[in-house]
């Protein structure tokens, strides 16, 4: 079994139950990704399958990756990640994996790239609360204060929080609820937040700490332009037989209603 997916954020919005309580939800476009390789403990030492999400130009991929995927008559991805798997996934390149694999109740790990906010100061970087209001230290309200020692250590320690560059970093957020899963628009709702702004690109994974809901057997809707031409117009044969076969109904219906007049 894979174990994750990748996708991207639409964007937040906010549902209501029945009692008028409010949920902000974030709203993800989960999938679908072609598998572009899989790493297996006897070949290559672990276990893993490499992902490809969001079609592009072959021009925009590197010669090396091109010439592979050529050879393996794979499309060209935009996202391109490896997720370890704790054994032999038990899928083959060229399949595809879809938001199927989520369900309603699931948790999962969400990693993407923060809003980046620039430079910023401590108060809002670390959270400080700030210097005193009164006593002469109106000038002093958001400075960094002391930083260090005098005689001993006689040096500033390693990792103290200091006014920085902030956001712009790969972060996980844990344990996020799914809400619901739209298996024909490949979106999936999630409960609060996720790193990044529209259009991030992210990984999603089952999470770690939080075991999965119970699997229930779900059919995923076929895409018709997928289908052969025989058999999508076998597809039409069958949906029109229906009708007609209602339609002599009523036919009967009516001519015996007139005859009894």
């Amino acid at each position: 079994m894979v174990p994750g997916i990748l996708g991207k954020k639409l964007g937040m919005t906010q549902i209501f139950d029945g009692e008028g309580k409010k949920t902000p939800i974030t709203l993800l476009e989960v999938g679908p990704c072609t598998v572009q390789a899989v790493r297996t403990e006897a070949k290559d030492g672990y276990c893993a399958v490499q992902l490809g999400y969001d079609d592009t130009k072959e021009k925009r991929v590197k010669k090396p990756q091109r010439a592979y995927l050529k050879a393996k008559s794979l499309p060209a991805k935009k996202m391109v990640r490896e997720i370890r798997c704790t054994e032999d996934p038990g899928v083959e390149i060229g399949s595809e994996i879809t938001n199927s694999m989520i369900q309603v109740g699931d948790y999962l790990d969400i990693t993407g790239v923060s809003k980046g906010k620039g430079f910023q100061g401590g108060v809002k970087r670390h959270g400080w609360a700030g210097g005193n209001a009164s006593h002469g230290g109106k000038s002093t309200l958001r400075a960094p204060g002391s930083i260090g020692q005098s005689s001993y250590p006689s040096r500033v320690f390693k990792g103290m929080g200091m006014p920085g560059h902030m956001g712009n970093q790969k972060v996980t957020t844990q344990n996020i609820e799914v809400i619901d899963v739209d298996l024909e628009n490949h979106t999936v709702a999630v409960k609060g937040s996720v790193p990044g702004s529209k259009g991030t690109y992210l990984m999603i994974r089952y999470a770690l700490k939080k075991p999965l809901a119970e699997r229930v057997a779900i059919e995923e809707p076929e895409v018709e332009k997928d289908l052969a031409p025989e058999e999508a117009a076998e597809r039409k044969e069958e949906a029109v037989a229906p009708v007609e076969a209602i339609e002599k109904v009523e036919e009967v219906d009516v001519s015996a209603e007139e005859k009894d007049k």
